[in-house]
């Protein structure tokens, strides 16, 4: 084998830079958008939620907590193993369970009539879904 076919066979098995830049990019936009949704679902008081999350005074204490504390580890998921390297096969997990959180999400809007809700469920659920694929099949992270 000669060095220039090695050269274009580690070309062809690393990931596009624009694809690895759009990973990283929506990485951080979900990462900041749940930490954001996260942090205040876990920790506000629920009056107070509620008037800038009606559905939050409608169900139960716990499941706006453990919406919240999911939505704050999928999160960090998202970016820390990535970043770290450690445990990197997280991070593709962070993105299918956010993908999982936004279904769930749609349905229940979608079961209150809250359709204008429904949009930004499919677009934060696409991104995630978009992570997941890319950070499993395209760009995987490698462990250190």
């Amino acid at each position: 084998m000669t060095s220039t076919t090695a050269t274009l066979e580690s070309r062809a098995a690393r990931p596009g830079r624009t694809l690895t830049i759009a990973l990283w990019a929506a990485q951080l936009l979900l990462a900041f958008m749940f930490g954001f949704a996260g942090v205040l679902k876990s920790t506000s008081p629920i009056p107070q939620l509620a008037q800038m999350i009606p559905w939050a005074g409608d169900v139960p204490v716990g499941l706006v907590r453990f919406i919240g504390i999911s939505e704050l580890s999928g999160a960090i998921g998202l970016v820390l193993p990535a970043a770290t390297r450690i445990l990197p096969w997280l991070t593709p997990l962070a993105g299918t369970g956010l993908t999982v959180v936004m279904l769930l999400a749609s349905a229940f809007h979608i079961s209150r009539g809250e359709l204008q809700n429904v949009p930004i469920n499919v677009i934060l659920g696409s991104i995630a879904a978009f992570i997941a694929w890319g950070r499993t099949k395209k760009a995987p992270i490698a462990p250190r």
